[in-house]
C-alpha cells in the first residue's frame, strides 16, 4: 500500500532535520490555543508530531485513493454541460475524501475550523497531492483564497466565509486574468461599480461587470475578483479586490480545452451586475493583496511541479529497471543512469529550495500576524520582518523558475527513457509530461518571474541570505563542496559587477534571467551543502549538483563578460 509521505525518504529526511521551531512558536502564538482546542499542541515537539500525522494521512490518501483514479480523471476531464461545470467522477470522490479527513482548512486558524498549519507543511501536502494527480492540486491548492480573506478581511467576513472553506462546503478561485490583461494585471478593466446603482457607501455592496478568462476553478462558490474600482485612476492604484459568491449574475461562458491538467476546469466568467463585497481597502487590490496572494500561489505551483517531477521520475526509474536491451536493464546503461541520477539530484535540490522558500515565507507571514496581535513587540521584531519580506520577494519567484523549469526537464527525460512507449497513453509518464507544461506558464511565466526576482539579486538581498547561511553553519566537514560553492558565489558577484559597471539598462535586462539562474545555482549549492552536513548520501547529492552547476555558471559569466549585445542590435532585422 503506497504512502507518498512514508515512502519518500527525502521528505522524511527534511522532516527529521528541518528547524521550524520559530515558525511553530509564532504560528501557535506561544501555544495560546492550548486547552481551547482538543487538537492544539502543547509545545514545538507536539506540533511537529501533529504535522507528521497529518502528512501521513495525506500521503495515504494520495497514494491509495487519488493516484489510482488520476488516469480516469485525465480521460474523463472536467465537463461543461448546459452552462455548468462538472468535475470528473474521480475528482469528486477525491475532494470528498479530503473533506472527510478535515484537510480543507489547512492553514486557517482553529477558531475558524482550520488546522493552523504552516506553509512549509502545506507545501509538502501539495507536493504529494500533485504527485498523485496534478489537476487535483488546482482545487486543493486554492486554499490561499481563504487565507487571503483571513489576512485582509473584516472579522465579519472571516466569520461568514472561513468556516465554510474549512468544512469543504465551498471552494475558491482567483479571478485575476482577462482576455486583454494576462500577465499585465495593471491593465484589468472589469468594472466594480457602486454609485451607478445607488448603493449606500456604508453597506459595502458593489456590482461587477466584465469578463475574466483562464480562471482556474472559476466555477467555485467563492471567488476573489480583481476589479477596477477607480475608473479615473489608471494602473494598479485603481484596482481593488472583491469577494464574490456565485449567483445568477455570473455565468460560465466556457471551459478551456487544454493540453493537460484535464481534471481542473479553466473557466471564462461573464459578470453582469454581479453583487460582491470589498475585501479590505479600496485601491489595494493589486499593490498589496494580490502581491501577497502571489507568494502562496508561487509556492503552490512550485510544489505542484515538484510533485509531478517525483511522479515522472518514479515511473522512469521503474521502467528503466524492467526494460531490457542488449541483455541488461536499460537502467544499467551509462546514458540512462546519468539521466536518472541528474533527475534525482535536481528533484532533491529543488525540494531543499522549496522547503527553504516556504520557511522564509512562513517566518515573514507569522511575524506580520504576530506583530498585528502584539503591537508592543513591533520595535523588537520589525527589522527581522523587513529582512524576511525582502527574502520572500526574491525566493518565491526564483523558486518558481527553478522548480517549474526543472519539472519540465525531468518529465521530458522521463518520457525519453520510456522511448516510444512513453509517447502512448499506456503509461502515466505521458500525462505527467502534459501536466507539467503549464507550471512555468500560469501564476506568472518564467520570464516574468525573472523580472520579479532580479531586484533581489541586483540589490544584494541574495548575498545577505548567503551570509546568514555562513554564520549559521560550520561547513568544515564539507570543505570540498563548500569551496566550490564559494567559487559560484564569486562568479555571481563578478557577473553582477560587470553588468553594473557597464551601466547599460538594456544589457542588464538581456541578462536578467541568466543572472537569476546563476543566483539559483549558488543558493541551491549552499542548501545542498547544509543538507550534506547531516547525511553522507546528501554529500554525494551536493557533489553532483555543484559539479554540474560550476560549468553552467562559468558559461553564463563568460557570456556576460563577452559584451555580446548583437541580439539587442539585430533582433528587429531577424524577426
Amino acid at each position: 500500500m503506497p504512502n507518498f509521505y512514508l515512502d519518500n525518504k527525502d521528505i522524511l529526511f527534511h522532516m527529521k532535520h528541518m528547524d521550524i521551531s520559530q515558525i511553530v512558536q509564532l504560528k501557535e502564538d506561544d501555544f495560546a490555543d492550548k486547552g481551547k482546542f482538543l487538537e492544539a499542541p502543547e509545545d514545538v515537539t507536539d506540533a511537529v508530531d501533529n504535522y507528521a500525522k497529518v502528512l501521513e494521512i495525506i500521503g495515504d490518501i494520495a497514494g491509495n485513493f487519488i493516484a489510482p483514479r488520476a488516469p480516469d480523471v485525465d480521460r474523463e476531464e472536467a465537463q461543461f454541460v448546459d452552462g455548468e461545470v462538472h468535475y470528473a467522477k474521480g475528482t469528486v470522490e477525491a475532494l470528498e475524501r479530503l473533506r472527510q479527513a478535515d484537510l480543507m482548512g489547512f492553514t486557517l486558524p482553529r477558531r475558524y475550523g482550520g488546522l493552523n498549519l504552516p506553509k512549509i507543511i502545506y507545501a509538502i501536502a501539495i507536493e504529494m497531492i500533485s504527485q498523485a494527480d496534478a489537476s487535483l492540486m488546482n482545487l486543493f491548492g486554492l486554499q490561499e483564497i481563504s487565507e487571503t480573506i483571513y489576512k485582509f478581511g473584516s472579522e465579519d467576513q472571516c466569520q461568514r466565509y472561513l468556516p465554510r472553506f474549512s468544512s469543504g462546503e465551498v471552494m475558491g478561485s482567483m479571478a485575476l486574468t482577462e482576455p486583454d490583461a494576462g500577465s499585465d494585471l495593471q491593465a484589468v478593466t472589469l468594472a466594480a461599480n457602486k454609485k451607478a446603482l445607488n448603493v449606500n457607501e456604508k453597506d459595502g455592496k458593489w456590482y461587477l461587470n466584465g469578463v475574466k478568462r483562464f480562471i482556474t476553478n472559476g466555477c467555485a462558490q467563492i471567488s476573489l475578483v480583481m476589479s477596477r474600482s477607480e475608473p479615473n485612476i489608471s494602473g494598479g492604484r485603481g484596482i481593488s479586490l472583491f469577494i464574490y459568491e456565485r449567483d445568477k449574475n455570473m455565468r460560465i461562458r466556457r471551459i478551456e480545452d487544454k493540453l493537460g491538467i484535464h481534471g481542473s476546469p479553466t473557466c471564462e466568467m461573464q459578470f453582469d451586475n454581479a453583487e460582491a463585497e470589498l475585501l479590505g481597502q479600496r485601491k489595494f487590490g493589486l499593490i498589496k493583496y494580490t502581491m501577497s496572494l502571489m507568494n502562496g500561489a508561487r509556492l503552490a505551483v512550485a510544489a505542484q511541479a515538484l510533485g509531478i517531477s517525483e511522479a515522472a521520475y518514479q515511473e522512469a526509474y521503474k521502467y528503466a529497471g524492467e526494460r531490457t536491451q542488449f541483455g541488461k536493464p536499460i537502467r544499467e546503461l551509462t546514458a540512462v543512469y546519468e539521466m536518472l541520477t541528474d533527475m534525482r539530484v535536481a528533484i532533491e535540490a529543488g525540494r531543499s529550495f522549496l522547503y527553504e522558500a516556504s520557511r522564509v515565507v512562513d517566518i515573514k507571514e507569522c511575524l506580520e500576524e504576530h506583530i498585528a496581535h502584539h503591537p508592543e513587540r513591533k520595535a523588537e521584531l520589525n527589522d527581522q520582518l523587513k529582512r524576511y519580506t525582502k527574502y520572500a520577494s526574491l525566493f518565491t519567484p526564483a523558486l518558481k523558475i527553478y522548480l517549474t523549469e526543472m519539472g519540465n526537464r525531468v518529465c521530458y527525460e522521463a518520457l525519453q527513457i520510456h522511448g516510444g512507449s512513453g509517447f502512448t497513453k499506456d503509461y502515466n509518464v505521458e500525462r505527467h509530461y502534459r501536466d507539467v507544461r503549464i507550471t512555468n506558464i500560469y501564476e506568472g511565466t518564467t520570464q516574468l518571474q525573472a523580472l520579479a526576482a532580479i531586484g533581489g539579486v541586483i540589490s544584494g538581498v541574495i548575498f545577505a541570505k548567503l551570509d546568514d547561511y555562513e554564520k549559521e553553519n560550520d561547513f568544515e566537514p564539507v570543505t570540498e563542496q563548500f569551496q566550490k560553492t564559494k567559487i559560484l558565489r564569486t562568479m555571481l558577484e563578478e557577473a553582477l559587477a560587470h553588468i553594473k559597471a557597464k551601466g547599460d539598462k538594456s544589457y542588464q535586462e538581456y541578462h536578467e534571467r541568466r543572472l537569476v539562474e546563476m543566483s539559483n545555482d549558488t543558493l541551491i549549492s549552499y542548501l545542498t551543502c547544509i543538507d550534506a552536513l547531516k547525511s553522507d548520501r546528501k554529500q554525494k547529492i551536493a557533489t553532483l549538483y555543484i559539479g554540474k552547476a560550476m560549468p553552467r555558471c562559468q558559461a553564463i559569466l563568460n557570456y556576460i563578460k563577452s559584451d555580446d549585445n548583437n541580439l539587442n542590435e539585430f533582433h528587429k532585422d531577424i524577426l
